[in-house]
């Protein structure tokens, strides 16, 4: 049997309609590299039975998005830096991971969802990156050519013996860039698996998680059929999934 994998879908209103939906990018690396079926779970909060939903699947997949998670969330008053928000996928994200965590379903964690990962255990974040001293510019080129906005951009330093080293084979690999925002303090259990040459934080994991938990801050799931370490990703996810369906299976 597909391995089934939620994605919690993003809230926008256009066409007069509020629509709860997920770039094509993500569902396709997950169907094509991963081998899973993925589930656009609709951000409805409080009103989704977590307990149920993570009883009937295989994996969470938390895509990136324009919307940031909301600095009331970490402990901060909101200002136009951390704009905009999306507070229906805050309400729905957040307890999906905590319950995800808790029950060993695999969670692979994509740039809002890395931040999404890091409020949701305690950490916080930090707009406009850009403006501060030695850091670089990791926003996305200006350009109207997606493939120019996801070309690969820097190379990040991969902490060996992590399991982000695990999967990747490398001590460095070069990932694309289109953030304004990143993790300022980490959260308690969380583990840095990779960072850029500024110090930016690029990739996190659960430490002693009881299944498969990756953060990056990067997007693999644009590149997920050509370039290696994006594929070895969606990858490593999909085996995870299918491990977690086999349990499922034999256990009930």
């Amino acid at each position: 049997m597909q391995p089934i994998v939620a994605v919690v879908a993003d809230v926008r209103d256009f066409d007069n309609y509020r629509w709860h939906c997920t770039p094509q990018f993500y569902l396709e690396a997950a169907m094509a590299v991963a081998g899973v079926l993925p589930l656009i779970v609709p951000a409805f909060g409080e009103r989704i039975d977590y307990e149920e939903l993570l009883g009937r699947i295989d994996g969470v997949l938390l895509s990136g998005s324009k919307s940031n998670v909301h600095p009331s969330l970490y402990g901060e008053e909101p200002s136009v830096d951390h704009e905009p928000y999306d507070e229906a996928r805050d309400a729905t994200a957040l307890p999906l991971i905590r319950g995800a965590l808790e029950k060993g379903v695999p969670l692979f964690a994509i740039c809002r969802g890395l931040q999404e990962l890091n409020v949701a255990l305690g950490g916080s974040i930090a707009p406009e990156i850009q403006r501060r001293e030695g850091i670089d510019d990791h926003r996305a080129p200006v350009s109207d050519v997606q493939d120019e906005r996801f070309a690969l951009a820097h190379e990040i330093d991969v902490r060996q013996g992590g399991c982000l080293a695990g999967i990747l084979a490398a001590e460095r690999v070069k990932v694309n860039s289109l953030h304004r925002q990143a993790i300022e303090k980490l959260a308690p259990g969380l583990s840095v698996e990779a960072s850029a040459n500024d110090g930016t934080v690029e990739a996190v994991t659960v430490e002693g998680a009881k299944g498969f938990v990756v953060g990056v801050q990067w997007h693999p799931e644009y590149w997920a059929k050509t370039d290696a370490a994006s594929n070895a990703l969606f990858t490593a996810f999909g085996d995870a999934a299918r491990a977690h369906a086999a349990g499922r299976r034999a256990a009930g």
